[in-house]
């Protein structure tokens, strides 16, 4: 069975940002290494990261108070992840007394600034995403009250009458590209005079591009490795599976059915979200060659 793996499979750039930041007051001896949430949504590569003095404390979202001891905030430093975070969240971080590091994927701050500049102008926000997602719960602190968040064409339609005529719109950094021109056209549609601003970042269209790329050069299917509540990671898999191609998710090579995937296609393709690390992607690359 031939394997051909996408140029974009693995950490995006802001991932590997944030994780070397910590990385790099972890090897500095500062410990503990405090992370608001998890670091990266990766089981395999949290086990790693722990390993070496990196700790996640609070929550998935980040709205949980974290627990730490009076001598690990004096001694330790805390890092925000990739994801951002409100304003109000930012505070309450600081007022922990801690060393304190920003690791926010500099595309989202770019989208949060974007934001932030239009709501003090009277403008209303439209944020294409899951209001459940990190990312979009911190985009929101900068909305001033009036953000909306949206995943549907149904939600654009049923936006308050009154939030015109000063409406931006956004997108989450990890959704489709397509999904977005759709609701942005559609929300033209309510609000002529809406400005619409293309955030998906770079990383995240490349993959979504190189589904296209695999397809082309004969895949029948592809394998998307990354975790399970991985959001960029279950949208490959989706777009994999609009293209047509069975979409195969697996968390780690042990996930593999090497035998079925013999039987079924002669060529497969693999990817993975932006935030799996290399030795699970080789590990599934590795299998799959020797099947």
């Amino acid at each position: 069975m031939e394997v051909i793996r996408a140029d974009s499979a693995g950490f995006c750039w802001g991932v590997e940002r944030a994780i070397d930041i910590a990385a790099k007051f972890a090897a500095e001896g500062k410990r503990p290494v405090y992370t608001d949430g998890p670091l990266i949504h990766n089981k395999q590569m949290m086990e790693r990261l722990e390993a070496t003095g990196i700790k996640e404390v609070g929550d998935y979202q980040s709205t949980t108070n974290l627990q730490v001891s009076d001598e690990d905030r004096e001694n330790g430093v805390l890092v925000v992840r990739a994801h951002g975070i409100s304003p109000e969240r930012r505070e309450y971080l600081k007022s922990l007394g801690m060393n304190f590091k920003d690791a926010t994927c500099p595309d989202v701050g770019i989208i949060a600034g974007k934001i932030k500049m239009h709501a003090r102008k009277g403008f209303a926000t439209v944020i294409f995403g899951d209001p459940k997602h990190p990312e979009v719960m911190g985009l929101m602190g900068y909305t001033e009250g009036r953000g909306h968040v949206v995943k549907n064409e149904g939600e654009v339609r049923a936006l308050p009458d009154d939030m015109g005529p000063q409406v931006c719109m956004v997108s989450q950094s990890t959704m489709f590209t397509d999904e977005f021109e759709r609701l942005s056209n559609i929300l033209r549609e309510r609000f002529p005079e809406a400005k619409v601003f293309d955030t998906i970042c770079g990383a995240t269209k490349e993959r979504q591009s190189d589904i296209h790329v695999l397809q082309t050069n004969g895949a029948e299917a592809i394998v998307v490795v990354g975790g399970r509540h991985s959001a960029n990671t279950k949208k490959l898999a989706a777009l994999v599976e609009k293209t047509g191609l069975p979409a195969y998710h697996v968390e780690t090579v042990e996930e593999l059915d090497c035998e079925h995937l013999k039987q079924q296609y002669g060529k497969v393709g693999v990817t993975a979200g932006a935030s799996t690390p290399e030795f699970l992607i080789k590990e599934v690359v590795e299998k799959l060659q020797l099947a």
